[in-house]
């Protein structure tokens, strides 16, 4: 079965209505034969379990536990419910399960008790969980607790974030008697831990037996929320009966110190994680669409807020904010309490009443008219929320703040203004055509009709079915062609499905400007084209800045200050030997010098911060007045920031932003950020990594990677994204990304290629220390591929690779 079979078969399932009880997903993971699962925990609640279960699965990561996280609903594809260790499922393996339970589901389908599309994803979740021998698997919870398909499983720890009235045909009619439903997550030996107050806390305790309490003074835990830090930090102190943290949350609001109590609480339970863990873990906990302050200038808040306690939640973290005018583009599911979530907000200067493409989805002219009956002067419509959050921008003065709320359906639409990466492909031959129409998941008859169009150009971006019918009759009205990923509508038009574009440049030059004004989000996606194929656009390439790589392709030196490196280590220990040797590489023509005190290569131990520190810190205090820029070569910020000060002006983080301080470092410093894709550093040679298509994958994760760097201050031309070669990749996937470097134009940032002298050359029949050819030949394959910059170690050589390349491109 192809991925998007697969998906089209789950998909299917939401045909039978949500139905309660445990029953359906037990007998469906006894016929998976789910042997040894990992131990579980269960995040219940009306607001905040989504947070909560997030931050959990960060606090226990940071344990080194490896760990399994269950959560809904999604924003753009299924397989975001369901991740291992921050990664989302694999296609491959949706595409496995989906033939192991095919046969079970139609046959339980013939006796009328089919399991349900929710009951079917807690099951693949489970499944993927034990196969991946995950420690702990974090769930959250669907509705309730006593009956939810989660609750299949035996928890080792549990909690109940808040409650609220809800699903009130389901539940209950009383915050009581939901609060008992949900209280029934309770493990056989922990307390259940619990955010709840008065009467829902009553009911909590007469449920559970054992409670312990977080929030307010007289809890178990307390939680203090300091306010703001910066625009997306806010400062939680944590007491708990013998320990204590204090830290800063990605999210804002008084209600994440709470959930940030619970998870700590959890994660104590599950683990001996210590403070440093619990505080590094919330602060890594990036959660999208939750207080999610994405832009500024105007200030433009994401929230998710779904229900009148969580808008009056929002509205007291809104208190935080000076502004002038507010302007909210609203689109909520028709089931909800729409009254009630428009007197819970701050009174807005102008709504934007829109409708997600979903069928839940309640009409734009019914939010419209809710917003006019609570004293709302100036309100208005529009179908898309893409095209609602446009108008609320251009009319949005600097000083004013737009908010997109009422459903994460709305959120999710909206943040792929800031997410979208339209990818562009070079198809030199059909094999390269056809990997990237099966790829975007294109149905074989359309593969076999299009895998000989290599001489056109190509765009691979993801966009709603709707919005790809559209872009199909615009391109084959204009010559050009257009390739729809197999997965079904199902009933949704806004299900958000991979198009790959086929024309000459004229072909999407006309494209572009047809869709300037078009409607349903489609002069957004006009924009994203327009970037990824510099349609009537300079960029933002540091020309103003002066950046060597602004015009063309920048040489960076390495310096490694480190007794282990592969290639050199202990050449340059003393601070004397890595000053000549920093002269050196700037006399050879390096235009960047990078100074690194710990090695990333397999097998090496990491350093204390006070020996690299002492490393690194002298060595960028004796260069710093070199004809070149200086770079840092480092993952923790307290390092970045010692080197920033001492003179160093470029931050290099082969982490990928690990340590949450350090975009912050370098936004303070204005100073360029290479963000590398990392799934391990120090490299483990034994990690056991699955990629559906590395280049596509890699660009995925970089682009939340880049987003967390431009919410923190820094511009696209500062981010420079490195595809972290060898790191988690095997040599075949690292020719790949060497290959189609170019696609990684996708991100609107400079590219680095790290490739020097690297262990993928095996791949090509080059042993250790015979590379140095072959790292100056990739060089010139990075530099033709569009590479921003090139790290090496060999300068005088791979300056003249580029040198050519930069000339062959010239003439």
């Amino acid at each position: 079965m192809e991925y998007h079979e697969a998906a089209n078969f789950l998909y299917d399932l939401r045909r039978f209505g949500p139905r309660p009880g445990t029953e359906s997903t037990a007998d469906l993971l006894a016929h998976l034969d789910v042997g040894d699962r990992p131990r579980f925990v269960q995040v219940a609640g009306s607001n905040g379990k989504g947070s909560t279960a997030r931050m959990v699965e960060s606090v226990l990561r940071e344990a080194g536990l490896s760990v399994g996280l269950y959560t809904s609903p999604h924003f753009d594809d299924l397989r975001e419910r369901v991740q291992v260790d921050g990664r989302q499922i694999p296609e491959a393996a949706v595409a496995e399960f989906a033939d192991a339970v095919r046969p079970y589901v139609v046959d339980r389908a013939a006796d009328g008790e089919p399991p349900t599309f929710f009951e079917t994803m807690t099951a693949m979740a489970v499944w993927q969980f034990a196969r991946r021998d995950v420690d702990v698997a974090v769930l959250e919870v669907g509705i309730g607790g006593k009956l939810d398909a989660t609750s299949a499983v035996d928890p080792v720890a549990s909690a109940v974030t808040t409650v609220s009235l809800e699903h009130t045909s389901v539940l209950g009619d009383t915050v009581g008697e939901i609060a008992r439903d949900k209280a029934h997550v309770a493990p056989d030996d922990a307390p259940l831990v619990t955010g709840t107050t008065g009467e829902a806390l009553a009911a909590v305790r007469e449920q559970a037996g054992d409670v312990l309490t977080v929030g307010g003074p007289d809890a178990d835990v307390t939680a203090d929320y300091g306010g703001r830090t910066n625009h997306t930090e806010a400062a939680v102190s944590l007491d708990g009966p013998d320990w204590r943290v204090e830290t800063r949350l990605p999210a804002l609001g008084a209600h994440q110190a709470t959930n940030a109590g619970i998870a700590a609480a959890l994660a104590r339970q599950v683990a001996g994680v210590d403070g440093e863990m619990i505080a590094r873990g919330l602060r890594g906990a990036h959660w999208p669409g939750r207080f999610e302050v994405i832009d500024d200038s105007p200030t433009v808040v994401l929230d998710g807020a779904h229900n009148p306690a969580a808008c009056e939640r929002l509205a007291e973290t809104l208190a935080e904010f000076d502004y002038d005018d507010l302007y909210v583009v609203v689109g909520a599911m028709h089931e909800k309490d729409h009254r009630g979530m428009a007197r819970a907000l701050p009174t807005p200067d102008a709504v934007t009443a829109c409708r997600p493409a979903l069928s839940r989805a309640a009409d734009e002219a019914v939010l419209a008219a809710v917003f006019e009956q609570v004293g709302v002067d100036a309100v208005d419509t529009r179908r898309a929320v893409a095209d609602a959050v446009d108008g609320a921008l251009d009319a949005a003065g600097p000083d004013d703040l737009v908010l997109v709320t009422g459903s994460l359906y709305a959120v999710a639409e909206a943040r792929r203004r800031w997410t979208s990466a339209p990818i562009p492909k070079t198809f030199r031959d059909p094999a390269d055509a056809r990997a990237a129409l099966e790829s975007a998941n294109v149905p074989e008859p359309t593969v076999r009709r299009l895998e000989t169009e290599g001489s056109r150009r190509a765009v691979t971006l993801r966009v709603q079915r709707r919005q790809a019918a559209a872009l199909k009759e615009r391109m084959l009205s204009l010559g050009g062609d257009c390739a729809v990923s197999g997965l079904a509508d199902g009933g949704d038009d806004g299900r958000v499905v991979d198009a790959v574009l086929l024309g000459t440049l004229g072909t999407f030059e006309r494209l572009v400007e047809g869709l300037d004004d078009a409607p349903d989000g489609l002069s957004v996606v006009a924009d994203g084209l327009s970037g990824a194929l510099g349609i009537g656009t300079g960029g933002s390439d540091g020309t103003g800045r002066g950046y060597p790589w602004a015009d063309g392709t920048a040489v960076m030196g390495i310096l490694n200050v480190t007794p282990d490196s592969f290639h050199d280590g202990g050449e340059y220990n003393r601070v004397e030997d890595a000053v000549r040797r920093a002269e050196e590489l700037v006399a050879e023509g390096a235009d960047i010098v990078d100074v690194g005190g710990e090695s990333t290569r397999p097998g090496a131990d990491p350093v204390p911060v006070d020996e690299e520190l002492d490393r690194v810190v002298p060595v960028v205090e004796a260069i710093a007045e070199i004809d070149a820029m200086i770079s840092v070569d480092t993952r923790r910020a307290k390092v970045a920031e010692a080197a920033l000060s001492a003179g160093a002006d470029v931050v290099n983080d082969v982490t990928g932003l690990a340590d949450p301080e350090m975009r912050f470092v370098a936004a303070e410093h204005d100073a360029p950020l290479v963000v590398m894709h990392s799934r391990e550093a120090p490299v483990d040679p034994t990690a056991d990594v699955a990629y559906d298509d590395v280049v596509e994958d890699v660009i995925a994760e970089l682009r939340e990677r880049v987003l967390l760097a431009e919410k923190a201050g820094l511009d696209r031309d500062q981010i420079i994204v490195d595809p972290g070669l060898g790191f988690a990749k095997s040599a075949a996937e690292s020719f790949e990304l060497l290959d189609r470097a170019d696609e990684l134009d996708a991100l609107g940032c400079p590219v680095m290629i790290g490739h020097s002298h690297k262990s993928m050359f095996e791949h090509a029949g080059y042993e250790h220390g015979e590379r140095g050819d072959a790292t100056v030949a990739a060089t010139a394959l990075a530099a033709e591929r569009g590479a921003d910059v090139v790290r090496v170690h060999d300068v005088a050589e791979n300056v003249a690779a580029v040198r050519v390349s930069d000339a062959t491109d010239d003439g």
